[in-house]
């Protein structure tokens, strides 16, 4: 890796980081650029890892300390995503890469529909289902999310998101606080998968942790909600460029060697 991919990655990385906080999805720039330096999927997909999981004890601690982090409650989730990581993270090492390739592109197309879906409806907190205790159904739910984000980690943000705001009542800054909690803790098991079967480029990582870990702090100094329409449309753009990439479409892959 030269200086100037490192830049690539640095710079990514804060995009990557900043957006990941604030909402979620941005392991498609990462996942991108990593694949454009060179990298197959599969590895991309594990090297990816190490920069999510310094971008999140990041977050998490700057959400802590604006104290609006149910810690609890958190924890509790984040128990069955661990247990579903794990699951995800074996299927991922397993599986055909080009098989991979075309699962991440057709998620990120059907993340395009949740993108127009109500953008709005996940800023309002439910009281009632805040304080709910929480249910089998739930568990369920987010074991099941922590085998998506042990496979592929890609857009797992909005369907954590989606559960904590819908099931658990939370508004979007609660929200984002318990997600970085949750996949902070799945991260640092489904990791280990990863690294024993030596699909980890950690130079890669490293550069690209940078940047997310300063993205992280930067979006968790903020109000959550600013900026996000931007964020969305920045998104799509992704969204649809790297679902080209993938599917062969388009060749963007500029930096490879």
């Amino acid at each position: 890796m030269d200086w100037i991919q490192a830049i690539i990655l640095i710079v990514a990385g804060v995009l990557v980081g900043f957006i990941n906080t604030l909402a979620g999805g941005g392991s498609t720039i990462s996942l991108a650029v990593l694949m454009m330096l060179g990298l197959s999927p599969t590895v991309a997909n594990g090297t990816n890892r190490i920069a999510i999981l310094f971008q999140n004890i990041v977050a998490i601690a700057s959400f802590e300390r604006k104290k609006v982090l149910d810690s609890r409650k958190s924890l509790l989730l984040s128990i069955p995503a661990v247990i579903g990581s794990l699951f995800g993270a074996w299927l991922a090492v397993d599986i055909n890469k080009d098989i991979f390739k075309t699962a991440i592109g057709i998620i990120l197309l059907v993340m395009l529909f949740f993108m127009f879906y109500k953008p709005k409806h996940w800023t309002e907190e439910n009281e009632e289902l805040v304080n709910k205790p929480l249910t089998w159904k739930q568990y369920l739910l987010f074991f099941i999310i922590g085998i998506y984000g042990g496979f592929i980690q890609v857009g797992v943000g909005y369907f954590l998101l989606a559960s904590l705001v819908l099931g658990a009542g939370y508004d979007l800054v609660k929200a984002n606080a318990a997600k970085v909690l949750i996949v902070g803790m799945y991260m640092v098991f489904s990791i280990i998968i990863y690294i024993y079967h030596d699909m980890v480029n950690y130079i890669m990582g490293f550069a690209l942790a940078i940047g997310t870990m300063l993205g992280a702090f930067i979006a968790s100094t903020i109000a959550v909600n600013k900026g996000a329409g931007f964020v969305r449309w920045l998104m799509i753009i992704i969204i649809v460029f790297t679902s080209l990439h993938l599917f062969g479409i388009l060749d963007i892959a500029i930096f490879s060697h």
